[in-house]
């Protein structure tokens, strides 16, 4: 049988795969671990190795969809574009660009596509209403680091091979694989520390499996990370431990960090986090004493109130503990695709709130706004309100709180298109629907996750099996919304990479830092490869990269460029006004009454709450359409502790409702000790039991949508993310 490679594209860990063909070369009848992969070595999870089974999966749209007569019909590309090119080029000339919305979804990072199109099209559109994943997940991240180091994709992970301290929060790498930290093989990573005398420390309110390989466990209260960080901290003042090192030259602001946290004084935090002040400490000595350490938080530190608060402290302990930006620490990655580094010297910084939502008045952030605002844009009648939406690998109806009054806007549009291969709980509204192709008939190269990765390495893997008739490559369906959204529709798709292409080469050779100073753009331009559009603009990011490859170097070494570990770059990576680290930013000195407050709101005995869980098998709302990636432990429970069963009379597997700000759901019960007391835990990605989707497996067993439990009100300030971890509920048996 016939074998080729692909980068598998289901998760951060981005794992080398070889793939077992037909004879013919026309369908992935196997896939195993590519062992000569330079990244990951062999190294493959159950979603990889399900790889087939997900490429072929008979749910999957074909061909695209066009309702006519109020129902979704197959129809051609041609009248695909059409029909959009008619409708949204009316809509957007009588009430202007703000009626269109954009919302990109998880897996956009996965895909060639979803990396090089949707800044297109939002420059395209000219839209303000920007909503994605991230304020569902990692954008504290985002906002801390653009506070701290003037760039928000400046996020520092731990260098996992060689650190000999890793203090983890709110992170269940075992199950999810890493998650702003591309690491194929976490386990083996994590086995490899312990092996040479290292010390893993999780910090986390379930006993994941993560938890139970570490040395300890630390079972804190939910959404009281913040608290425990900031009390680390203070100890690390209060002890004299504090040594930045050779990173000293570069931070200002620590003085105002040690006056900022004197009141978090680890007796002062133990009620609220329920870890008592000895533990504390230890955790501070031990950090503080490490040969090298890095601190890692990732969703369980990020999806609740006081998410940029804890991401803003991880990386404070990392500064004083001289760990940021040294071997062993937390460095930042150099992607190949990232742009040539810059002199080093003062930069722009980074702004929060330069706009605000039209109704409720959330602050933008990073050019977006909360998803949790996207109901009522839609809903909220006066100029500006939102009435055609774009959704790109998007399922905010369960990926966001109040799924309800979402589906129940979206059903209200005057147009709603959809790029997705399947049609699911949101997509069932589109007037358009544009499916891509299944994964192995797309080329695939990480341009954000190299961005994270835990050593720098560049792979690209060009489609494995050829398009099937009448199927359209992902990234021409980017290139032809673009043209027909734009007022250009009936261009060649071509137009959009070229421009692209020229874009790019305008600025860079005046740019004295970058490889194109001083060329002539049109040569420049000819001298790059690729048989496409999209792969004559990869060639010209390699290029103009921090290495200098070409598509053709990447080509010739079909399992990798292995380009070292991470290395010490900080001052390449600073754009802060100050050309410095700013280690208390005005914003989170302006947030941090709000954590002081919290030191006095212990939560009442018997008091629940809520927190997700991730599962090897799954990814957020993705892969429940996969038989194979359904047995096990990859169910929809409510995880209860043990006293807290026996306290509120519920029985293993046995219906129970429970209750939050948003609505109640009624779900099985899971008695287990992996949860402590006063917490219970219920998976997010599910509830796939509305009507008119097309996900034949995932609806035999829907489960239930967590975030329905929420009715969008609790948000992070800073960052308007969504609290979807540590928020209150009640419990009961369903037979009273």
């Amino acid at each position: 049988m016939p074998t080729v490679l692909r980068i598998c594209p289901l998760c951060e860990a981005t794992c080398g795969l070889t793939l077992t063909l037909t004879p013919d070369g026309s369908r992935v009848t196997g896939a195993r671990g590519d062992r000569e992969d330079v990244f990951s070595q062999g190294f493959v999870c159950p979603k990889g190795a399900a790889f087939p089974e997900i490429d072929a999966d008979p749910d999957r749209l074909r061909r695209p969809l066009v309702r006519k007569d109020g129902r979704l019909q197959e129809a051609s590309w041609a009248e695909a574009f059409d029909t959009i090119a008619a409708r949204i080029r009316p809509l957007i000339e009588e009430c202007g660009p703000d009626s269109v919305g954009i919302v990109l979804g998880n897996p956009n990072v996965h895909t060639i596509a979803g990396a090089l199109y949707p800044p297109l099209l939002i420059g395209a559109l000219r839209t303000r209403n920007l909503f994605t994943a991230s304020t569902l997940d990692q954008m504290p991240k985002h906002v801390s680091s653009g506070l701290l180091f003037g760039d928000p994709f400046a996020v520092p992970v731990p260098d996992l091979d060689r650190t000999h301290h890793l203090l983890i929060l709110g992170a269940n790498p075992l199950d999810s694989n890493g998650s702003l930290c591309t690491a194929p093989d976490f386990p083996g990573r994590l086995k490899a520390l312990r092996r040479r005398g290292g010390t893993l420390t999780v910090v986390d309110p379930r006993r994941t499996r993560t938890a139970r390989v570490a040395d300890r466990h630390v079972a804190i209260r939910p959404g009281a990370d913040a608290l425990l960080l900031a009390a680390l901290v203070h100890t690390l003042f209060a002890e004299d431990l504090t040594d930045l090192g050779p990173l000293a030259a570069h931070v200002e602001g620590v003085e105002e960090v040690r006056a900022a946290v004197r009141e978090f004084t680890p007796e002062a935090v133990a009620p609220a986090c329920d870890v008592d002040a000895a533990t504390i400490r230890t955790l501070a000595r031990e950090l503080a004493a490490a040969p090298s350490a890095a601190v890692y938080g990732r969703m369980g530190s990020s999806t609740v109130e006081y998410g940029t608060l804890g991401n803003w402290l991880v990386d404070v302990l990392n500064v004083l503990t001289g760990n940021l930006d040294r071997p062993g620490g937390a460095l930042f990655p150099l992607s190949a695709t990232a742009p040539a580094p810059r002199t080093p010297g003062p930069g722009r910084g980074f702004d929060l709130g330069r706009r605000h939502s039209r109704v409720s008045h959330h602050p933008e952030v990073k050019g977006e706004l909360p998803l949790v605002a996207l109901a009522e844009e839609i809903e909220t009648p006066g100029d500006g309100r939102i009435r055609a939406v774009i959704t790109v690998a998007a399922n905010p109806v369960l990926s966001a709180p109040d799924g309800n009054r979402l589906d129940a806007a979206l059903g209200s549009l005057d147009l709603m298109v959809a790029v997705d291969p399947y049609l699911n709980e949101t997509t069932r509204h589109a007037d358009v629907v544009l499916p891509p192709p299944p994964p192995s008939r797309s080329a695939h190269f990480d341009f954000a996750f190299n961005g994270f990765a835990v050593r720098d390495q560049a792979r690209y893997t060009p489609a494995a099996v050829p398009l099937e008739a009448d199927a359209m490559d992902e990234c021409e369906i980017h290139a032809r919304l673009i043209l027909a959204v734009s007022g250009m529709h009936g261009a060649p798709p071509s137009a959009v990479d070229d421009l692209a292409i020229d874009t790019t080469l305008a600025k860079a050779v005046t740019q004295e830092h970058s490889p194109a100073y001083g060329a002539d753009p049109k040569e420049y331009a000819a001298g790059l490869t690729g048989a496409t559009g999209p792969e004559r603009r990869l060639d010209l990011m390699l290029r103009l990269g921090p290495y200098g490859l070409t598509l053709d170097e990447l080509r010739a070494r079909p399992h990798g460029i292995d380009l070292g570990p991470l290395k010490p770059r900080v001052q390449q990576v600073l754009k802060t006004r100050s050309g410095r680290i700013e280690l208390l930013p005005a914003p989170i000195a302006a947030d941090l009454p709000r954590l002081r407050a919290a030191l006095h709101a212990v939560p009442a005995p018997g008091t629940l709450q809520l927190v997700g869980r991730r599962h090897l098998r799954s990814n957020n709302s993705w892969l429940h359409n996969t038989p194979a990636l359904g047995g096990g432990s990859n169910r929809c429970t409510l995880q209860v502790h043990p006293e807290d069963a026996a306290r509120l009379r519920l029985t293993d597997g046995a219906p129970a409702r429970i209750t939050g700000d948003g609505g109640s759901l009624d779900v099985p019960v899971e008695i287990t000790d992996g949860v402590r007391p006063g917490v219970v835990s219920l998976p997010h990605g599910w509830g796939h039991d509305r009507p008119g989707t097309r996900l034949s497996v995932a609806a035999a067993r829907p489960g239930v949508n967590v975030n329905q439990l929420l009715d969008g009100s609790r948000i992070d300030p800073l960052s308007g993310t969504a609290v979807l971890n540590g928020f209150p509920v009640e419990v009961a048996p369903l037979s009273s």
